[in-house]
C-alpha cells in the first residue's frame, strides 16, 4: 500500500485523495468503496452507488467525490488527525469483487498556536547586571510545539513545560529563562509546530537604578592620617615660636646700644690714620 501525507488547519475543508478515478464508461454503481480510519473506525462506505455506513463523528462533515472518490472533510477538527485508508473494489461479480486500490492517506491537523507573550520580572539587580525571570508563553495550537528563542541573536536554552488535555488536545506552552542582563539587549521567543512558527520579540533594558556603598577608611589610613595632621600642626606651632622669639629679641634692645653699634662700625680704624699720616710725611 502507498502512502501520503495531506496537511490541513483546524477548522479549514481537506480532501484526502484515493488511488483510484472511475473512467467515463464506468459508473459508480460498480464499485464498493471504503474509507476508514485507524483500519478500525469507518469513516464512510459505498456500495453499488449508495452510501450504506457512516461514522456519527463525521455525520454532516464528510462527502466523497463519485468520480474519483475523494474524501472530503470539513471543517477539520483535532480529531480527525491520523491514517485513513482508502479501499476500492469492483464488482465485476457479486461473488469475487476485485481489489483495485489500496491506499493509506495520513491527515496531519494543525492548530496555529496564539501570538507568543513574553513577561520579564527583575529578580536581583546590581551596578553590573540585572538578573531577570523571562517568560514565554503560547496557547490554542496543535500538535505538541517546540519552543525556543534568541539573545541578540544567540540562541538560548528554555526550561519548557507542556500542558494538554490528551495527545488529541490543544497545547498551551510556557518557557522559562534565567538571563543575567549587563546591557540593553534584544529578545525573541519563537513557538513552532508543524512547519508553522509565530515569535515575537521584545527590548530587555538593564535596570539603571544603582547606589554604590560608601566604604569607610580603614584603621590604618585614619591612624596615619591622624599622625600626620598632628606633626603638621607641632611643626606649624614651634615655628611660631621661634620667629616670634628672634623677632622680640631684636626690637627689644636698647636703642643706646644700637647707635654705639652703628658708630663702632663706622669708626675709622686707627692703624689706617697712622699709616696715612706716615706716607704723607
Amino acid at each position: 500500500a502507498l502512502e501520503k501525507k495531506v496537511k490541513s488547519k483546524l477548522g479549514e475543508k481537506v480532501g484526502l485523495p484515493c488511488c483510484h478515478e472511475i473512467e467515463s464508461s464506468d459508473s459508480l454503481h460498480n464499485y464498493r468503496v471504503y474509507w476508514q480510519k485507524n483500519t478500525m473506525e469507518v469513516v464512510l462506505a459505498y456500495a453499488e452507488g449508495k452510501e450504506i455506513s457512516k461514522d456519527k463523528r463525521y455525520m454532516n462533515r464528510t462527502e466523497m467525490d463519485d468520480r474519483n472518490f475523494t474524501l472530503w472533510i470539513s471543517p477539520v477538527e483535532i480529531l480527525d488527525n491520523g491514517p485513513y485508508q482508502c479501499v476500492v473494489q469492483h464488482l465485476r461479480s457479486s461473488q469475487n469483487p476485485s481489489v483495485v486500490c489500496d491506499e493509506t492517506v495520513t491527515l496531519f491537523v494543525t492548530a496555529d498556536f496564539s501570538k507568543p507573550n513574553i513577561t520579564a520580572n527583575v529578580s536581583s539587580n546590581s551596578c553590573e547586571s540585572t538578573e531577570m525571570v523571562v517568560r514565554c508563553s503560547s496557547y490554542g495550537g496543535f500538535p505538541k510545539p517546540e519552543i525556543y528563542g534568541t539573545l541578540n541573536n544567540e540562541s538560548v536554552v528554555w526550561n519548557v513545560s507542556w500542558v494538554s488535555e490528551s495527545s488529541l488536545s490543544p497545547y498551551s506552552v510556557t518557557g522559562i529563562l534565567h538571563l543575567n542582563v549587563t546591557k540593553d539587549v534584544s529578545f525573541t521567543c519563537s513557538v513552532e509546530s508543524n512547519g508553522f512558527t509565530k515569535s515575537t520579540s521584545l527590548l530587555l533594558k538593564k535596570t539603571n537604578d544603582c547606589v554604590v556603598p560608601t566604604v569607610p577608611p580603614s584603621y590604618n589610613v585614619i591612624t596615619a592620617s591622624s599622625i600626620i595632621i598632628i606633626i603638621f600642626l607641632l611643626a606649624i606651632t614651634l615655628a611660631a615660636r621661634y620667629l616670634s622669639r628672634h623677632v622680640c629679641s631684636r626690637c627689644c634692645k636698647p636703642q643706646d646700644s644700637v647707635e654705639e653699634d652703628v658708630k663702632e662700625c663706622t669708626k675709622t680704624p686707627m692703624s689706617s690714620k697712622v699709616t696715612s699720616e706716615t706716607s704723607s710725611v
